[in-house]
């Protein structure tokens, strides 16, 4: 039993509750853990301590994390603390090494089967043998879909049951699901191996269906650490309850705030359940943040304090204990290619300000999106690395529909125009120009065609400058070997080597990680919350994905989105889960800290969003910032006075001018523009030029036929009366409102 002066070195410097936590007597202890709040310090001290005191003896204690870098971290903590012989891993660890041990007992001499590294060749193989042809994503999905059932101790015969009742978004017909699914149990037996849901299941097996292997076990290990628990999925909890046999000395940390990987079958249920399955546990909370400063952290919780569901009813309101810092950094730009100059150029400054760059992070909701900061840092020569994921360059899906691009060049007519020949080209590759099939893995390959569809759209856009003495632009010709030529040179920028760079990461491959400076970008609705969240559950978890993203920033936080995807594209909404302007027009203490002060001083690309006209809502007098509410003059939340009639009619006449004039229908008015017409509904035409998208051009055009549809003209007598009289041809401007 170590001397009372070296507990209280163990104690010293933990704060009020890490204490409690450190100090529970043994029993279910549950720490409620925010995030910078030092959980692994908690959970690490409370095993010193136990230990030292002579409590519990090391070599019982099995302690248990999701990643193998934090299972290392935690042996070297407990090392530094003088408590080594401590077992920490990883759930899949320590099955592994469980299985391993008792093999020879469990398979009466029979060597232990080789473990899968990867599903996706006998998931293929599965899905032949089911009648489906799928590609390395599809494959990669089904290999998702039935680690989440084996996760979640689905049967294959229950597979279809449990999908519709998770809402799960199959990546083919549940049915077909379950007969791949099928398949591949089947097919990895007749291979003679095993995957890791197998192993944990087999760890289980061993102790429940073994009483021998159970004792050994269980008298190895008498005390149990979980970190992470929010991310338990239920056959982790299952081999725990195993190991556990009835005992109650476990310790759990986790933040439900903090729940992003459900669709992988992890849930937050055992977390918040566990007070009520033990009912004599010590709850503790910790709240001081030790890693952001108030302002990040007062983001932060403004964030979450909107957040509803079961996980919210554990939601922790956290005390920042850093000094001030700045305010976050809220930006709008017109178009994704500023918003991603913009990052850039700051990233320059940054790091010329003396902040190195491997303690900046760029984070996003999809990797698809990586690519505009790829370029953009390449160009500003900011070195950088993907975290998570290959660069957009690197990935299969781009290298092979780069090839298909290049051998368009030989079969494509020349006076194709580039738009339509790269998507022509990209058919080729499996790609079609509507809606992401379902699946997340084949939703982001579509996605990163997509991508290549848009830079098509962006380089076809863009004038070509000339030198001085010749015209001062001209059309960019529609080659596809000039965009090919345009590929490779920005692939070739994008290789260059890193070893110390900028961390381009997803919001889900960053958490557990944190940076001095963050730019949490593309935050418009639509990318997060994603529009694949369909049920108030996952639209939740967006929420808290964002959260996580907010709490990885240290000092330094931007936040921006862009008005439009590329130029004069559509316009968007901000993510909605940005904390807003209160009703008084001025700052609320919460968006005080989600908005920051833009610098004057900072690049072009950044300015746009700081000449805007200040509009406020009608209703209430809040300062918009979303372009949509802009548009409509008032807040999103606010109530309005929609005249249904009059917007149908709108659409109608939209729709019909827009086929006449083969445009897209926003080219004519967005739908928030024409919700603030059917809402405002202006009788004079600078009461029309006062709503926000509609300019001198579109009143010219349009004004006329809005103003009488708002008057309430019948669309089929409004384009009469807009076309040409006496059989004469119509001009340029009436020929788009024909009927």
């Amino acid at each position: 039993m170590a001397a009372d002066s070296e507990l209280e070195r163990i104690l010293t410097g933990l704060d009020p509750e890490q204490r409690t936590a450190v100090t529970a007597p043994a029993g279910p202890v549950c720490i409620l853990a925010g995030a910078g709040t030092g959980k692994t310090r908690a959970i690490t001290h409370r095993i010193a301590y136990r230990v030292r005191s002579g409590e519990i003896a090391a070599r019982h204690v099995l302690a248990v994390t999701f990643t193998a870098r934090a299972a290392a971290e935690m042996r070297a903590r407990l090392g530094g603390l003088g408590v080594p012989g401590v077992q920490a891993r990883t759930f899949h660890g320590a099955a592994l090494r469980q299985v391993r041990y008792f093999a020879p007992r469990l398979l009466a001499g029979r060597e232990m089967p080789e473990l899968l590294d990867s599903k996706v060749r006998l998931v293929t193989l599965a899905a032949a043998r089911a009648g489906l042809r799928t590609d390395r994503a599809a494959a990669r999905d089904l290999a998702g879909e039935i680690e989440w059932a084996k996760s979640s101790l689905v049967e294959p015969g229950e597979y279809v049951v449990a999908a519709a009742k998770a809402a799960r978004d199959t990546p083919f017909e549940p049915a077909k699901v379950a007969e791949v699914f099928t398949a591949y149990e089947k097919a990895k037996r007749a291979n003679g191996v095993i995957d890791f849901e197998d192993m944990l299941r087999a760890a289980v097996w061993g102790i429940e269906e073994h009483p021998d292997v159970a004792e050994q076990i269980r008298t190895q290990y008498r005390h149990f650490v979980v970190d992470e628990y929010q991310d338990v999925n239920p056959l982790q909890q299952r081999l725990l309850d195993a190991w556990l046999g009835g005992r109650d000395d476990l310790t759990v940390v986790g933040d439900a705030s903090q729940t992003i990987y459900s669709f992988t079958g992890a849930t937050s249920g055992h977390l918040i359940d566990f007070p009520r399955h033990h009912r004599d546990a010590v709850v503790v909370r910790l709240v001081r943040d030790y890693r952001s400063t108030p302002q990040v952290v007062g983001l932060a919780n403004a964030v979450i304090r909107q957040a509803s569901g079961a996980e919210a009813r554990l939601r922790l309101e956290l005390v920042g204990q850093r000094p001030p810092g700045p305010e976050p950094d809220v930006r709008i730009f017109p178009d994704e290619p500023a918003e991603a100059a913009a990052v850039a150029v700051r990233c320059r400054e940054l790091i010329a300000a003396g902040t190195p760059a491997r303690e900046i992070a760029v984070l996003f909701r999809t990797n698809a999106q990586s690519e505009a900061y790829e370029k953009a840092l390449a160009e500003a020569e900011v070195p950088y690395q993907v975290q998570g994921a290959e660069r957009f360059f690197e990935r299969a899906e781009v290298r092979q529909a780069l090839v298909a691009l290049r051998a368009a060049t030989r079969s494509t007519p020349g006076e194709t125009p580039l738009v339509p020949a790269v998507v022509e080209a990209l058919t080729a590759v499996g790609w079609a120009p509507d809606q992401p099939p379902p699946g997340g893995a084949a939703r982001e390959r579509w996605e990163a065609l997509a991508a290549l569809v848009q830079l098509a759209e962006e380089y076809a856009a863009t004038p070509v400058v000339l030198p001085i003495g010749e015209a001062a632009t001209v059309e960019r010709p529609s080659s596809l070997t000039d965009f090919n030529n345009e590929l490779a040179r920005r692939a070739a920028a994008q290789h260059v080597p890193t070893v110390d760079g900028v961390t381009l990461a997803s919001l889900h491959s960053a958490k557990g990680l944190e940076w001095d400076a963050v730019f949490l970008v593309g935050l418009s609705d639509g990318t997060l919350p994603t529009t694949y969240a369909r049920t108030a559950e996952q639209v939740e978890e967006e929420r808290r994905l964002l959260y996580v993203g907010v709490t990885r920033a240290r000092e330094w936080l931007w936040l921006s989105y862009a008005l439009a995807r590329s130029p004069g594209g559509r316009a968007r909404r901000p993510c909605r889960f940005l904390p807003q302007f209160d009703r008084s027009g001025g700052r609320s203490d919460s968006a005080r800290s989600g908005a920051g002060r833009s610098d004057p001083a900072r690049s072009g690309a950044g300015r746009a969003d700081r000449r805007r006209v200040v509009v406020s809502c009608r209703v209430c007098g809040a300062t918009l910032l979303a372009g949509a509410d802009r548009k409509l003059g008032r807040c999103a939340d606010c109530p309005s006075d929609l005249d249904e009639g009059l917007y149908e009619r709108l659409r109608e006449w939209r729709g019909r001018v827009s086929g006449a004039q083969k445009v897209p229908a926003y080219v004519v008015f967005t739908d928030a523009t024409l919700v603030a017409l059917a809402e405002r509904r202006p009788s004079r035409s600078e009461e029309l030029l006062a709503i926000a998208g509609i300019g001198p051009r579109k009143l010219g055009l349009y004004g006329d036929a809005v103003l009488a549809l708002i008057a309430g003209s019948e669309v089929d007598d409004v384009l009469m009366a807009a076309a040409p009289e006496d059989g004469g041809e119509p001009s340029e401007e009436t020929s788009v409102i024909q009927p």
